[in-house]
């Protein structure tokens, strides 16, 4: 039985560096892969989906080029060539992975899936049918999350969508459905309508983006709607079939009543499940919640001894930059003796429609449910000088400021840039910064940046 310091068993964004920052540090490592290396984040998530979006946003910019003085003449998309870019941007991150990964020395790299026998002893299916043992003085799952599907009468007789396999579509929809209205439904329904489908988006509860503001929420479905996207609030999906010519058809229920919508793909998109079922983790004593998410504590412990879990698989926010962050934590802990943990962690995360919507801290009606006293600072997209001279003056930015101190609680940045201006305000709120610091500060003109002395300026009494 082959033995390691490390063996990290998935090869999501934490997983690879932290295999090869352990085997340059000294440790005998050892990576398990199922031979997809870059996990979620560069297969099916961030990377291929705003390859997608980037182009259904120069469709965009190439149909109002009139609006700027630039006549263009017809557009047209060829979704074909769309994918073969989008693969390209892949195949381009993968391959560094890889050749980092076989450049690193001490680092093994064992394609095949894993299971536990016991706390410290793994068991290795590889993709030849062999099966090899092996030890891990520490141990770290890092196999994310994969999408999950609602119970719809129908839906298993139906071709449909998830969010991996709608990314991969070499022809356009003529009318595209997508069941859910969170981040992902909106990032796909609005970039295949703005490549020239019909979009429709059902939603079930009465608003899309349940975990915002009401006024963020409402301005989003304004802006999809202006770009074309038909939405459905407070509408249940009852069942779906394919009719006699191939066309989907969805019966939906809303308190107007019942009614058939038919389309010509079906998106489904119903959040995601941990990748755990296969691991055998009652042999490690490994404990899971009820959804199958691995139980860690604020340093990414679980309850077996030596093994740890990072990224998706741990129930965390389900970013990238959130399971980048956990390998700050581990490593910190393995390599430098530190004591790191979760606790206090911020939680930036950007909704990737156009304009962008980018949030960090309370929201807020968080902060009022909480009692907190706290004053508002609001400012259109329409008052940024940066924002109307590039055309884009939809949306808006808020900040949640505690009343006492003057510190910034949360933000949300509905606009052109919004990730980037968000930034800023995370910032500010990481050193503790009073909001009057940037209301004051001297920010180069015209910038987005300096549309922050404007945003508290407008701060409420």
């Amino acid at each position: 039985m082959d033995s390691y310091d490390i063996v990290v068993i998935g090869s999501g964004q934490a997983g690879e560096a932290l295999a090869m920052v352990s085997a340059r540090g000294g440790l005998a490592t050892a990576l398990i892969d199922d031979g997809q290396q870059g996990a979620n984040s560069i297969n099916a998530g961030a990377a291929p989906s705003n390859a997608l979006i980037a182009s259904a946003n120069v469709a965009r910019i190439a149909r109002r080029a009139a609006d700027f003085g630039v006549e263009t003449g017809p557009v047209a998309v060829d979704l074909r060539k769309i994918q073969r870019r989008r693969h390209a941007v892949m195949e381009d991150i993968r391959s560094g992975v890889k050749q980092a990964i076989s450049d690193t020395p001490g680092l093994t790299l064992l394609e095949g899936n894993a299971s536990f026998a016991d706390a410290s002893t793994l068991n290795v299916e590889g993709r030849d049918g062999g099966t090899r043992q092996l030890r891990g003085g520490r141990i770290f799952i890092n196999t994310g999350a994969h999408p999950v599907l609602p119970q719809l009468r129908g839906l298993a007789d139906v071709h449909y969508l998830d969010s991996d396999s709608a990314m991969a579509l070499d022809q356009l929809p003529s009318h595209l459905l997508v069941l859910g209205g969170g981040a992902a439904g909106l990032e796909l329904g609005q970039a295949f309508c703005r490549l020239g489908a019909r979009v429709s988006i059902v939603e079930r509860q009465g608003r899309l983006l349940p975990g915002e503001d009401r006024d963020v929420a409402a301005t989003v479905a304004q802006i999809l709607r202006e770009d074309g996207v038909e939405i459905f609030l407070e509408t249940i999906a009852t069942s779906v079939e394919t009719d006699t010519e191939g066309r989907i058809r969805l019966q939906v229920r809303n308190p107007a009543g019942s009614r058939v919508l038919t389309g010509s793909h079906l998106l489904v998109i119903d959040g995601r499940a941990p990748n755990t079922s296969a691991m055998n983790l009652q042999a490690a004593g490994i404990a899971v919640d009820d959804q199958g998410y691995v139980r860690v504590n604020e340093r990414l412990e679980t309850s077996a001894p030596g093994v740890y879990a990072l990224g998706d698989v741990n129930g965390g926010p389900p970013f990238t930059h959130m399971a980048q962050d956990d390998l700050r934590i581990v490593r910190a802990n393995l390599l430098e003796n530190s004591r790191a943990t979760t606790a206090g962690r911020m939680c930036p995360y950007t909704v990737f429609i156009d304009p962008a919507l980018g949030r960090v801290g309370l929201t807020e009606a968080e902060a009022r449910r909480q009692g907190r006293d706290v004053r508002v600072a609001r400012l259109p997209m329409s008052k940024v000088a940066r924002a109307v001279e590039l055309n884009e003056t939809r949306g808006f930015m808020k900040a949640v400021v505690d009343a006492a101190t003057g510190r910034i609680l949360g933000a949300t940045v509905l606009g052109v840039g919004g990730g980037e201006v968000l930034a800023m305000l995370q910032i500010a709120m990481m050193a503790n910064m009073p909001y009057t610091s940037l209301r004051d500060g001297v920010f180069a003109y015209p910038t987005l940046a300096e549309s922050l002395n404007n945003l508290f300026t407008s701060m409420e009494k």
